[in-house]
């Protein structure tokens, strides 16, 4: 059962950030911001209206001690800004393998935050893993600049199906070795 290696999730502190688990506290600007038509157009499962009660679903997806995937807040409370500007998660493919996920709000887009929360969750490392995959729309080049930036490799092309956008969309694919 994979979801026994992660039912501890640590905090981990970057220069800007506090990457920690979300809280139900955490609702109101996950829905503001999730239901941001930029945001949902970015992420193949978060839809577009959101629905009632999907980020209370989220959350407490997020919380349980039986998921797969580790979801943290970007919380930007240590340089001034709002308990959270967006999320990024690791998803547990294998015993050794995860994939890597994130999105911001749009007000800090082109900040950096993303590059931090990324790079600070590579370098901890909280799931143990060897290699983690990533996968950006292609018509999202700063996701893409951001993974090579932070020590991903280019692995080929691919298709992912997008809720908000109601498609499938081609997507590039990332790895990056972590030992």
């Amino acid at each position: 059962m994979l979801h026994d290696a992660i039912v501890n999730q640590p905090i981990i502190e970057t220069d800007r950030l506090v990457l920690r688990p979300l809280r139900r506290s955490d609702e109101g600007l996950l829905t503001m911001y999730a239901g941001d038509k930029r945001v949902a157009e970015t992420t193949r499962s978060i839809p577009h209206p959101l629905p009632p009660g999907t980020t209370v679903s989220f959350i407490e997806r997020a919380r349980s001690p039986e998921r797969t995937e580790d979801v943290w807040a970007m919380d930007g409370t240590a340089a001034g800004l709002a308990e959270l500007l967006g999320v990024v998660a690791l998803e547990r493919l294998s015993p050794d393998r995860s994939e890597i996920g994130y999105w911001v709000a749009p007000a800090f887009w082109n900040t950096g935050y993303a590059s931090e929360a990324v790079s600070g969750l590579l370098e901890a490392n909280p799931q143990n893993v060897s290699t983690v995959f990533a996968e950006v729309f292609q018509s999202n080049p700063a996701s893409a600049r951001l993974l090579t930036k932070t020590g991903f490799d280019y692995i080929g092309d691919a298709e992912a199906f997008c809720v908000a956008q109601g498609r499938t969309v081609a997507t590039w694919t990332y790895l990056r070795k972590l030992r």
